[in-house]
């Protein structure tokens, strides 16, 4: 049960009810939209047309080298300069004129071409390829091997899958966050919840920018620890019990195992945060397994407290460190006035 004391809430951890949740961060949705063509033009593509006539032609060029069933043998193609699609979204082509190709895929631009040209040349065929794609791609950036533009072959691809094409993340996992933008929404997570929970690893969008973000999480000991430092979070779902351990323990000379205090903030019901000290027994066979059923979250701080027992020993302690250079000295007189004698 919680209690208050100067607005700082106590909790005794006795029990699984007094265990504090596991904290998820809340991803803001992304809009869900459905996957386009891979083939798709849009404005800064290069394609490159090749253009096949048969007997008179239009366009010149050299005699074709296949030789299918639906080729005349005496075809020629022309292969066109690469074409760069506009900002209007169009490409020019010769004896045809400005063609308007954004948002219409590969297939789609073939037979706009080969219709445009019908009557100037016989029974033209069109080739058009795509070069360089801008469109259905996807900006990747932050802690990645081979951050850039990534093109997306099926447009299937997930976040996780985005991040292993580029090479794979640099560091730990725990310690990255994965934020995407698309248009004018955006959203963030935590790398590690991302790869343990399927249900977050939506699917990448031709236009997205992917970035993964350095954020270490850690904790901080202090007390009568073991050691006192400020350690790395492993892992999203890290336990208390596992912090103890990292922390050395209570000091054997000096730590209380009894006064284990765990401070953090925590949201309340108006989603204002208020501090929380957590208070848990470790002489109580019962609070091990609380202790690993309790969830750390980024900068918890974990307190050890003192003995009892110890404060009579800190005393002498203090009193030897104080009086001993007096001592020395008193006994090395005596030394040598007896050498005298």
């Amino acid at each position: 049960m919680e209690q208050s004391q100067g607005g700082i809430g106590l909790v005794e951890v006795t029990s699984m009810d007094a265990v504090p949740k596991v904290p998820h961060r809340t991803a803001t949705p992304l809009p869900e939209l459905a996957p386009p063509p891979t083939d798709m033009v849009g404005p800064g593509d290069v394609l490159e047309v090749s253009i096949y006539e048969a007997g008179v032609s239009l366009f010149g060029g050299t005699q074709s080298t296949l030789a299918a069933p639906a080729f005349d043998p005496s075809a020629k193609v022309h292969t066109l300069p690469p074409s760069r699609v506009n900002d209007d979204g169009d490409i020019v082509i010769p004896y045809a004129g400005r063609i308007h190709v954004v948002g219409k895929t590969i297939d789609e631009i073939q037979d706009q071409i080969r219709r445009s040209l019908r009557g100037l040349t016989q029974n033209p065929q069109v080739l058009v390829t795509a070069r360089d794609v801008i469109t259905n791609s996807v900006i990747v950036s932050g802690e990645v091997a081979r951050p850039g533009r990534l093109v997306l072959q099926t447009n299937r691809e997930t976040l996780s899958d985005i991040v292993a094409l580029a090479g794979g993340y640099r560091g730990r996992a725990a310690d990255l966050d994965v934020r995407v933008m698309r248009g004018q929404h955006s959203t963030e997570l935590p790398l590690s919840e991302l790869l343990d929970n399927p249900a977050l690893d939506v699917r990448a969008y031709p236009g997205d920018r992917i970035a993964l973000i350095s954020d270490p999480r850690t904790f901080t000991i202090l007390g009568a620890a073991g050691r006192i430092d400020q350690i790395a979070l492993t892992h999203s779902n890290m336990t208390l019990a596992q912090a103890i351990a990292s922390a050395g323990g209570p000091n054997p000379n000096l730590g209380d195992p009894k006064a284990i205090f765990v401070f953090r903030y925590v949201p309340d019901a108006n989603g204002q945060t208020k501090p929380v000290v957590y208070h848990i027994n470790m002489m109580q066979a019962g609070s091990f397994f609380l202790a690993q059923r309790f969830a750390l979250q980024d900068r918890d701080v974990i307190y050890f407290g003192n003995a009892r027992a110890n404060q009579p020993s800190k005393l002498i302690q203090l009193i030897s460190q104080l009086f001993s250079p007096i001592l020395t000295v008193t006994s090395t007189v005596q030394v040598l006035q007896n050498s005298k004698n």
